[in-house]
């Protein structure tokens, strides 16, 4: 797995599929570092409808939206190493161990690293974090939507490691910003993975 690099989600008119994967790798992006100048700017252009099917992710998006649109390089990146950064103990953690087990590299890590095996996938050496950090839990699903065998990217595969993997804990997370109180671009994004994540869930609850 290597750096996330967003693809911006242009329309809600795109491929269903598409715009899912799109979605997965700018929540990614956005997760992993602070946005750019340059993604800043997509989002000052960026349509106000939701980038993927679904009703319910039209006011999160246009939140999230107007919260980049009033943000600049600087506040953005003073906000993400604010809430994640820091020497020691971050504010909130991005790392699925530490809430499934209150530790990290623990029990969590391992089953991900031996799921992320059987799909062919690992962390490439130039990426610090570990594997369940959210922006790396995100790229693989992304890749599980738009990767081209078929016999990983597939709807059962995403199901499988969706609720192994990101659904136990990623409400958690979110609660953890959007109540943060140094919080407000990373709000307007929490609110967004949290909708994203209930409409991916009901929707791989609709194949059971």
């Amino acid at each position: 797995m290597s750096e996330p690099v967003a693809s911006f989600p242009a329309s809600s008119a795109l491929d269903e599929e598409l715009a899912r994967a799109e979605l997965y790798g700018l929540l990614a992006r956005l997760w992993y570092a602070a946005p750019d100048a340059e993604l800043l700017s997509a989002f000052q252009v960026a349509p106000t409808e939701a980038p993927a099917a679904g009703a319910f992710l039209e006011e999160p998006w246009r939140e999230l939206v107007g919260a980049a649109r009033r943000v600049d390089v600087a506040a953005a990146r003073e906000e993400y190493d604010a809430l994640f950064g820091g020497i020691g103990k971050p504010e909130v953690y991005l790392f699925g161990s530490y809430y499934l087990s209150g530790f990290l590299n623990d029990k969590p890590l391992a089953r991900l690293r031996g799921d992320l095996a059987q799909l062919g996938l690992a962390r490439e050496q130039s990426v610090s974090e570990s594997e369940d950090h959210v922006a790396c839990l995100f790229e693989v699903m992304r890749y599980l939507i738009a990767g081209e065998d078929a016999a990983v990217a597939n709807l059962t595969r995403q199901q499988a490691f969706f609720a192994a993997h990101l659904q136990p804990w990623l409400p958690a997370l979110c609660d953890a910003v959007a109540q943060h109180p140094k919080a407000g671009f990373y709000a307007a994004l929490a609110g967004l993975t949290r909708a994203f994540a209930e409409v991916e869930a009901q929707g791989f609850d609709m194949l059971a």
